[in-house]
């Protein structure tokens, strides 16, 4: 009896069902997981963490009176602000402010300089010969993320006119107290009497993509070690003659050498952290090299990429070695279609649905990026997300470590053998012959 043609495959039910319903959870997941975290990002956002900064010294007014316009401006903000969550708006000193934007903990800032009161004092004042326009400066933070950076901008740019108008709105209430009569070009200016002006708190390179140079980076790694090993696996399969490698028309297949689960992921990992050495160099040449990719700190920014690549690596070939074929759509899962939309670097965590926020807490690429923005923008600062991206690490190869040993270590100890151990065995090789 002759076997069924191999078109006969396009007859079996099992073969359309079992495919389609792998395909469709790919699509279905990869879709409420990219587009879910950035479709809403003004509606979700919640408590960014934006500065207000008051370092207006006052002045004397009328009857001996010390007025701080600064101190109007900040508790007019922080009023106008009642009952609404987006923005967390922290009242700091400059200084403060400016460490925390130069750790990427501030997406923005309001700045009142110290000669507020008085430039505004000094536009209704009869001895004022030339009247100074008040100024009140907004910090931006594109090295914090340009998409949070934009929205703070906004929010403070509208925060600094608003304040302006009341202002303005009480300097026309005391000029015309006082029997002043203004030109109509003067009311107008006293209408919006201060000038806003917007500033980069925390200037980068021109190379370092908008402040995105840290996230592009660190999925290069994670790519790299994700697929990386997938590479591995097969070229170890292939070598220990559990699969064939096909070369266009040619087919590779090698003796079968016989070996324990947990020694074949003991050979992929020794293999793995060797050559993520190459690719981690070639990441960094590739990128500061020939693309000329703002960076410092250039031997750390080596030894984190080669690290990264590592665990990455070994985290996939723990999820491949554990669960075949099917290690290789979670570690997608895990690495891509979770790890991009929770890492903070396109939107803000806090722009980002509640469900997103907590894989942040976990999810690798978040932590992988935040040690390279601290890297690459504030001068490998360790409380600027670089020990948490060093711990984040050793944790994360601890764990896939004792997963994927204890795992294949189980199989083996239960006889679950990648080949029954009747099949013939061959013990000497001979050299592996193209077919």
């Amino acid at each position: 009896m002759s076997s069924p043609p191999p078109s006969s495959a396009l007859r079996s039910p099992r073969l359309w069902i079992g495919s389609g319903l792998i395909l469709a959870v790919i699509a279905a997941l990869f879709s409420l997981l990219y587009v879910g975290g950035n479709v809403n990002p003004k509606g979700h956002l919640r408590d960014l963490p934006v500065a207000l900064v008051n370092e207006d010294k006052g002045a004397v007014v009328a009857k001996g009176k010390h007025l701080n316009a600064g101190d109007q401006v900040v508790s007019g903000v922080k009023k106008s602000a009642e009952g609404n969550d987006s923005f967390d708006w922290q009242v700091l000193g400059k200084e403060e402010a400016d460490k925390r934007i130069g750790q990427g903990k501030l997406f923005g800032a309001i700045v009142v300089p110290e000669n507020f009161t008085a430039s505004l004092t000094g536009l209704v004042s009869p001895q004022q010969t030339k009247a100074v326009r008040p100024t009140i400066t907004v910090l931006t933070n594109q090295s914090a993320g340009s998409f949070g950076s934009s929205m703070a901008s906004q929010a403070t740019q509208k925060a600094a006119h608003g304040a302006s108008a009341q202002l303005g709105t009480e300097l026309l209430k005391q000029a015309n107290a006082q029997g002043a009569k203004l030109a109509p070009a003067a009311q107008l200016m006293l209408a919006d009497p201060v000038s806003v002006q917007v500033t980069d708190g925390h200037p980068l390179g021109t190379h370092s993509a908008m402040g995105l140079s840290a996230f592009y980076y660190a999925l290069v790694l994670v790519v790299c070690g994700m697929l990386g090993a997938n590479a591995l696996i097969s070229q170890v399969d292939t070598f220990l003659g559990y699969l064939h490698t096909d070369y266009g028309p040619f087919r590779q297949r090698n003796p079968l050498r016989r070996t324990s689960r947990v020694r074949t992921l003991a050979i992929d990992s020794v293999l793995m952290v060797g050559l993520s050495l190459v690719m981690g160099s070639l990441v960094e040449l590739a990128t500061v090299g020939v693309l000329g990719m703002d960076a410092s700190h250039l031997g750390l920014l080596w030894v984190y990429s080669v690290a990264t690549i590592a665990v990455v690596g070994i985290g996939a070939l723990a999820l491949l070695r554990a669960f075949g074929t099917p290690g290789m759509l979670l570690s997608t899962i895990i690495f891509v279609a979770m790890a991009v939309p929770s890492s903070g670097s396109t939107v803000p965590l806090q722009a980002l649905p509640d469900f997103f926020r907590v894989l942040s807490e976990f999810e690798p690429l978040r932590q992988i990026t935040g040690g390279l923005r601290s890297i690459l923008y504030y001068d490998a600062q360790a409380d600027a997300g670089l020990t948490r991206a060093w711990v984040s690490l050793g944790i994360a190869l601890v764990a896939t470590v004792l997963f994927g040993f204890g795992l294949t270590r189980f199989y083996d100890r239960k006889g679950l053998h990648r080949v029954p151990q009747s099949a013939k065995s061959i013990d000497v090789e001979p050299e592996p012959a193209a077919v």
